[in-house]
C-alpha cells in the first residue's frame, strides 16, 4: 500500500488559442532549432493563467502550471475546481490522451478512464462486443474477460440491450456499460471524470459503492473528478485543489474541501436584493450564541430588521440553512405554519427564529434569509446572501458520519420535517 503508482512533476500544458494545432512553423522551426542548440523552449515563458473570465492578451494560455503530486497504491485521490481550473485536462495528460507541454508522469499498472461519455466504445459494435474490445486493450484474455462479463451486464443494467449497437445507447446507458467495464476488468489504476453525473442518483450511488470497495479491498488506485463534494468527501481521502490551471493546494480531503469553499465567494455575506429601499437590514444580533452550539442544542437566532418608510402588517421570513459543502440542509416556509410579523416605522423588530432540535453535524453553517409580504406586488422586501450563521463546534452524539453505501447525493432536511418557531417584538 506503500508503493508510489502515480508521480507527476512540474508538469504543465499550454495552449495556442483559435487554433486547431498546437502552433504555425515557424514555431515548430523555432523550437526544433532551440532544441538542437539545448536551449529552453522559446515559447514557453509566453502565456497566461488560465482565467476564463478575462480575455487576455496573449495568443498562449496554460491550462495547467506545474503541477506536482504523488498517489500511493489503493488510495483515492479527489480532484476538484471550478468549470475551467484544468481537472479534464489533467486527467487527459495522466490517461495520455494528450501529451504535456513540460514536466513528466510515471504511472504504474494498467489504466482505465472514464473521461467522457462513449469514451473506448465504438459505436457500431454491440455492448457486448465492447465489452471485449475494452479487456482487450487493457491486456487481458478472452477467458479473464468471460469470467466478469455476466458480473458487468448485471452491474450496469443492460442485459436486454447488450447484442444492440451502442450507438443506439442513451447517454445513462453509455456511462453505465463504461463505468461497469473500466470497475470490472481490474486496471490497477482507475480514472473517473464527471460521465457519472449523467447517471441517475442509484446508479451514482452504486457506483461510488464499487470504488471504494475495489480501493479498500482490491487496492486498486483511483482519480476522482467530481463537483459533489459531498462524493468527494465520502469516498477520497486525499484532495487536490486545482485553480487557474495551478495546484492551490493538495492534502487531506477534508482541508482541501474547507479551501475550496473558502475561495469561493459563499460565506463572505451581504445584501444582494432589496426592493424596498426602506427595509434595513441590522444582522444577526445573538452571534456570540451561534458560534457555540452543540448537534443537540436548538438553534435560536435573533435579526434585527429596521422599517424607515413605512409599516408592514404581514411579514413573512424564511430561512434556507448550508453547510460548507454548499449543500442546503434546511429550507423553511414560514407562512405555512405561523402568522406575519409587523414591522413599525421607525422601529427596530427583531425576530426571533428558532430550528428545533435539527441534529446538524459539526461545522459551519451559512445562511440565506427571505423577507416578504404576499400581498404586496413587490413580494420579496429583502434578501440577503451568504451569512455565517452558526458554528457546531463539539462532537455529534449521533454519529452522523454514513458509509460510501448510504450516501444521499442530495441531503436536504425539508421544512417539514423541522419544527421551527417564530416570534417578533419591538425595542
Amino acid at each position: 500500500m506503500s508503493d508510489t503508482v502515480i508521480r507527476v512533476e512540474n508538469l504543465s500544458k499550454q495552449y495556442r488559442l483559435g487554433e486547431v494545432g498546437t502552433g504555425t512553423i515557424s514555431h515548430d522551426l523555432n523550437r526544433w532549432w532551440a532544441k538542437v542548440r539545448g536551449k529552453e523552449d522559446p515559447f514557453s515563458k509566453l502565456g497566461e493563467t488560465n482565467d476564463r473570465t478575462k480575455k487576455g492578451n496573449s495568443e498562449y494560455v496554460w491550462a495547467l502550471r506545474d503541477i506536482n503530486f504523488e498517489v500511493k497504491q489503493g488510495e483515492v485521490l479527489g480532484i476538484i475546481g471550478r468549470n475551467g481550473a484544468g481537472k479534464s485536462t489533467l486527467l487527459k495528460l495522466l490517461s495520455k490522451v494528450t501529451s504535456p507541454t513540460t514536466g513528466s508522469i510515471k504511472m504504474k499498472g494498467r489504466v482505465a478512464s472514464l473521461l467522457e461519455v462513449g469514451t473506448g466504445f465504438h459505436p457500431e459494435l454491440t455492448g457486448r462486443e465492447n465489452v471485449f474490445l475494452n479487456g482487450a486493450i487493457l491486456g487481458m484474455t478472452k477467458k479473464e474477460i468471460e469470467k466478469k462479463f455476466d458480473e458487468i451486464v448485471d452491474f450496469a443494467g443492460v442485459e436486454r440491450f447488450i447484442d444492440t449497437p451502442v450507438k443506439r445507447y442513451s447517454s445513462g446507458m453509455y456511462v453505465r456499460l463504461a463505468f461497469a467495464v473500466a470497475a470490472h476488468l481490474e486496471p490497477e489504476i482507475l480514472i473517473v471524470d464527471e460521465v457519472l453525473a449523467v447517471g441517475d442518483a442509484e446508479f451514482q450511488k452504486k457506483c461510488l459503492g464499487k470504488m471504494n470497495q475495489v480501493s479498500r479491498e482490491e487496492g486498486r488506485t483511483i482519480l476522482f473528478v467530481s463537483h459533489n463534494l459531498k462524493a468527494v468527501a465520502a469516498l477520497c481521502k486525499t484532495g487536490l485543489f486545482l485553480y487557474k490551471g495551478e495546484a492551490k493546494f493538495i492534502g487531506k480531503v477534508d482541508e482541501v474541501l474547507e479551501n475550496y469553499v473558502k475561495s469561493s465567494t459563499y460565506g463572505k455575506g451581504g445584501i444582494i436584493n432589496k426592493i424596498s429601499q426602506g427595509i434595513i437590514w441590522e444582522g444577526i444580533l445573538n452571534t456570540e450564541y451561534l458560534n457555540n452550539l452543540s448537534p443537540i442544542d436548538d438553534i435560536k437566532f435573533l435579526f434585527g430588521i429596521r422599517s424607515v418608510n413605512q409599516e408592514y402588517n404581514n411579514v413573512f421570513m424564511d430561512l434556507a440553512l448550508y453547510n460548507q459543502r454548499d449543500e442546503i440542509i434546511i429550507h423553511t416556509k414560514a407562512k405555512y405554519i405561523s402568522k406575519g410579523v409587523i414591522l413599525k416605522r421607525d422601529r427596530l423588530t427583531k425576530i426571533e427564529y428558532t430550528l428545533k432540535s435539527p441534529r446538524l453535524s459539526p461545522g459551519q453553517y451559512y445562511l440565506t434569509v427571505f423577507l416578504y409580504s404576499p400581498g404586496l406586488e413587490n413580494q420579496i422586501l429583502l434578501w440577503v446572501n451568504n451569512l455565517p450563521a452558526c458554528l457546531i463546534n463539539s462532537q455529534n452524539i449521533y454519529n452522523t458520519e454514513q458509509e460510501v453505501d448510504d450516501i444521499i447525493l442530495n441531503d436536504v432536511k425539508s421544512a417539514i420535517l423541522i419544527n421551527y418557531d417564530i416570534k417578533s417584538y419591538d425595542d
